[in-house]
């Protein structure tokens, strides 16, 4: 990850954003000698997190059973791609795989009908990080009370499913299971699509509610709709929307009530939400030499778990590797 580009220093930005603020140590773990290291350093370890394939760290001597027999109050989080067993559990994959293997990209279609490519890594993130975060703060909190020690299990692919809720609820309790474009937060409803404009920008209409959705028809002006059909409404909608520019809607649309909005280019959104959170960007992560500097990823932490905003860099490779393995675990050196 580090060579990718666009480079920010001597690594790129999105290790950068990635690797803000962490330590960075080179082991071979191949070798007796940086395995012995390794493992001294988890003996004092709260929590340990590896993203290998199944069984790998145990045979590498650093399994969960290696680590909890020296430290019985370890933490020890194993996050897979198909889960720590089962036949894909030694399949190597990326976020596209588990996308494509949970169901997710069957019904995110374009208007050929063929999947899209989702353009946020949900997998890495939400199923993953998240999913891993979510099971340790629990494990945490049971340690305090009990004393005890874990082996959690986080699979990408398993956690993609809640994601889906909506699709899930409606194959199990009907046998029916759901197509693209189908339902009605999937495509399946006027009140919930998107439209383009006269300048091909798009209007978000989320207007589920009755009280958003008639007062939404009002201002649009598409007239009676009680006897048409939901395609009939869809096209109204679609050649009422198409017919002003996306700077017209959102003057129409200020202060209205109604769960629409433009859909925002990533810079757009990026502007607005600088000004309307305060602060959202105020974090930083710099080059380790502090030459450049660019905001950190807004993490979606209440501030007062935050420290105050500053400068942090991301790590050079293997930049703490003699000073951990020489005098252990730093103090609060960032």
């Amino acid at each position: 990850m580090r060579s990718y580009s666009p480079q920010f220093g001597v690594s790129s930005s999105n290790f950068a954003v990635l690797n803000r603020g962490k330590l960075s140590v080179e082991f071979d773990l191949k070798d007796s000698g940086d395995t012995e290291a390794a493992r001294e350093l988890l003996r004092e370890a709260d929590i340990v997190i590896e993203q290998f394939r199944p069984g790998v760290m145990d045979r590498l001597g650093l399994g969960y059973s290696d680590i909890a027999a020296i430290n019985p109050t370890v933490i020890y989080c194993s996050v897979t791609g198909y889960g720590n067993s089962g036949a894909l559990a030694q399949t190597a994959g990326h976020d596209l795989n588990y996308a494509a293997a949970a169901g997710i990209l069957s019904l995110s279609t374009g208007a050929d009908g063929s999947p899209v490519l989702p353009q946020v890594l949900i997998g890495d993130i939400a199923a993953g990080a998240y999913g891993a975060v979510i099971n340790i703060a629990f494990a945490l909190l049971r340690r305090s009370s009990s004393g005890l020690g874990t082996h959690l299990q986080v699979s990408m692919t398993e956690n993609l499913f809640p994601l889906q809720y909506w699709a899930l609820s409606e194959g199990f309790s009907t046998g029916e299971w759901p197509k693209p474009n189908q339902g009605l937060v999937v495509g399946g409803s006027p009140r919930y699509a998107l439209y383009q404009t006269l300048d091909n920008r798009h209007l978000a209409v989320a207007a589920l509610e009755d009280r958003f959705w008639n007062r939404f028809c009002d201002l649009i002006a598409i007239g009676d709709t009680g006897e048409l059909d939901d395609e009939s409404i869809g096209e109204r909608v679609a050649e009422s929307v198409a017919a002003r520019t996306a700077e017209e809607w959102e003057d129409a649309l200020d202060g209205e009530d109604v769960c629409c909005n433009i859909v925002l280019t990533l810079e757009e959104a990026v502007s607005l939400a600088a000004v309307r959170v305060p602060g959202l960007f105020e974090h930083m992560v710099s080059t380790p030499d502090a030459v450049k500097r660019m905001p950190a990823l807004p993490l979606p932490l209440d501030p007062s778990l935050r420290r105050a905003a500053h400068t942090t860099p991301y790590p050079g490779l293997g930049e703490h590797t003699f000073t951990v393995k020489t005098l252990g675990w730093p103090g609060d050196v960032l």
